[in-house]
């Protein structure tokens, strides 16, 4: 379980398994995370696809910078990690919330490096209207009770549906991050001058991605918006409602089912 020097001052914590005659696998964790979340998957993809699961700047094992713990910055470093580091040309990229962001931005500044995309209830799509409330969170994640607001965050990101293990997982995560991490990478998601968190301002940017998109949503209206971005006629949009933020978690053998066989038709 190796590590990558893609700074010189950044380490990312990476595994590395599986072989097969699929793309690779390229698996990108959302916000407050780490790669443990897909502990409920890798085994399944590795049986026909190398499969990389990485902890992102400030998250997990990879290193913790005081400053740069962002979306923009997430992405450069993956695009070193798959080209300098481990030699892989080109992944399908699959990420989970602020992890679609992130492989939805290296999917547009580094569109070689991408054969496809598989976003799950993405961290984009937000309504202004919900925007509203996210400067008081921020000030919230800057104060001296920071993870137990990420914690008080993370409640709309599960329902009845979700199970006591996953709710509890995420929570022992959260209460585990550094705090500057959580505030700049929820700022940088939604609130900077380039985020492109919230609709409409960036749906043009979501717009020049050219690989095949498959994304899979718990709200139908956000489906549908997302739709309308996607210009690759192998992209496809799915909608599963009862679902929570955290579908493919709880969902794990209907995710792996549905993502191999898109993978197929590529």
């Amino acid at each position: 379980m190796p590590y990558a020097d893609v700074d010189e001052n950044i380490k990312l914590f990476y595994t590395d398994d599986g072989a097969g005659d699929g793309p690779p696998l390229l698996l990108v964790h959302g916000w407050g995370a780490d790669s443990h979340q897909w502990s409920w998957h890798i085994d399944a993809l590795a049986a026909r696809h190398r499969v990389i699961a990485v902890d992102l700047r400030g998250h997990g094992y990879s290193s913790v910078p005081e400053t740069g713990n962002t979306p923009r910055m997430m992405a450069a470093d993956l695009h070193v990690l798959l080209d300098r580091c481990l030699g892989i040309p080109q992944v399908v990229a699959v990420g989970h919330s602020m992890g679609a962001q992130v492989v939805s931005i290296l999917a547009v500044e580094h569109p070689e490096r991408l054969h496809g995309l598989v976003a799950l209830d993405p961290g984009y799509g937000v309504t202004a209207e919900i925007a509203r409330g996210f400067p008081k969170m921020i000030a919230g994640l800057r104060g001296e009770r920071a993870n137990a607001v990420a914690e008080k965050i993370d409640e709309w990101c599960t329902n009845a549906a979700t199970p006591a293990v996953i709710r509890r997982w995420h929570k022992r995560r959260l209460h585990g991050m550094p705090p500057h991490v959580l505030a700049q990478a929820f700022e940088a998601m939604f609130m900077v001058p380039d985020a492109i968190g919230t609709c409409p301002a960036g749906d043009d940017y979501l717009a020049r991605r050219r690989c095949p998109v498959l994304s899979i949503w718990a709200d139908q209206g956000r489906a549908s918006w997302e739709a309308g971005l996607l210009k690759n006629p192998a992209s496809k949009v799915v909608c599963w409602e009862g679902s929570s933020h955290r579908l493919h978690e709880e969902r794990p053998a209907e995710f792996v089912h549905l993502v191999s066989g898109w993978l197929r038709t590529l």
